[in-house]
């Protein structure tokens, strides 16, 4: 980790999230306290029945439990016990590449940024399925689409963080949305960030994926659909208004047309829908506006708990 000369020394701690990972646990401590020697290696196990917690104890690391099923869960808990100046989350499943830790956290402290992602580069096709790669990329254009392009790889388990940005980041997330949440939160709060590309390999064999592709897509999809009301209120709720009253729009034409011909609306049930329609309009935009002024003061709150907190190798 090559650090500029001025930054003091800071804390780092290697936060490893892990559910029945006997097979690759023992390999991911080892590498990543080869590489961060400095570095306190956390291991939260999230209710394993095989020998995780005990290997991993017979190698050196801090074992934490975190009853609460699911990998938001365990972030949650994590970012919230565990206190440092930079933090390294990664997944237990000895995919990622222990040696780049050392390039992210030095471009965190020296450029003072909030998350640095590593981006997923791999040859193997068993490592990165097409499917699950397919589907990275249209979660990414996504979140790009409604956020703001920050990276290529939103769903990357491969990340270091600052200490203000784990401080500040009101976990949500139950599952494997939790990587969706923290690239919101990052973009929403305009924070500084970077993405590096990262070397990824096959799971070591013995160890399977807890990554359910469609009942964790959807649930990603979901999520990325709830940050955007929440985050986005007055686009989210002025789309609705102005698709009713458009509809509305369209539909009354007719009446119109027939009430300058004939003084007449034969059409009853049709002018009730369209008077439906428009008031449903109006009342979303209405929605859309109060939110809005919601979601700035809750983005205000945000900020000025982030800025409370030093930048990564600042003082206090």
């Amino acid at each position: 980790m090559t650090l500029e000369c001025n930054s003091p020394p800071i804390r780092v701690a290697v936060l490893i999230p892990c559910f029945n990972e006997e097979v690759a646990i023992a390999a991911v401590i080892r590498d990543f306290r080869s590489a961060l020697p400095d570095a306190t290696v956390y291991v939260f196990d999230n209710n394993s029945s095989d020998r995780t917690v005990e290997i991993a104890r017979e190698v050196g690391a801090v074992v934490c439990h975190v009853r609460q099923q699911g990998k938001g869960n365990v972030v949650r808990r994590m970012f919230a016990d565990v206190e440092a100046d930079a933090y390294v989350l990664v997944d237990g499943d000895d995919t990622y590449h222990a040696p780049s830790a050392s390039e992210m956290i030095a471009r965190l402290v020296n450029e003072k940024l909030d998350m640095v992602v590593g981006g997923r580069v791999t040859d193997e096709t068993a490592a990165y399925r097409s499917g699950h790669r397919f589907g990275n990329w249209m979660f990414t254009e996504f979140v790009a689409w409604l956020f703001g392009r920050g990276f290529t790889d939103i769903l990357s388990g491969y990340r270091v963080f600052s200490r203000r940005f784990v401080k500040s980041f009101p976990a949500l997330a139950t599952g494997f949305e939790i990587e969706t949440e923290l690239t919101v939160h990052a973009l929403e709060l305009r924070m500084p960030i970077e993405e590096i590309a990262t070397p990824y390999k096959s799971r070591p064999e013995g160890s399977t994926s807890k990554l359910n592709t469609y009942r964790d897509g959807f649930r990603i999809l979901n999520t990325i659909f709830k940050l955007f009301r929440q985050e986005r209120p007055l686009v989210f709720f002025g789309g609705i208004s102005v698709v009713l009253v458009s509809a509305a729009v369209l539909l009354s034409i007719p009446l119109f047309v027939t009430y300058a011909e004939t003084g007449l609306v034969p059409r009853f049930p049709t002018a009730i829908l369209v008077s439906g329609m428009v008031l449903a309009g109006v009342l979303s935009a209405a929605c859309g506006l109060i939110l809005d002024t919601v979601t700035r003061g809750r983005h205000e709150m945000k900020r000025l708990i982030y800025l409370g907190i030093a930048a990564p190798g600042g003082q206090n």
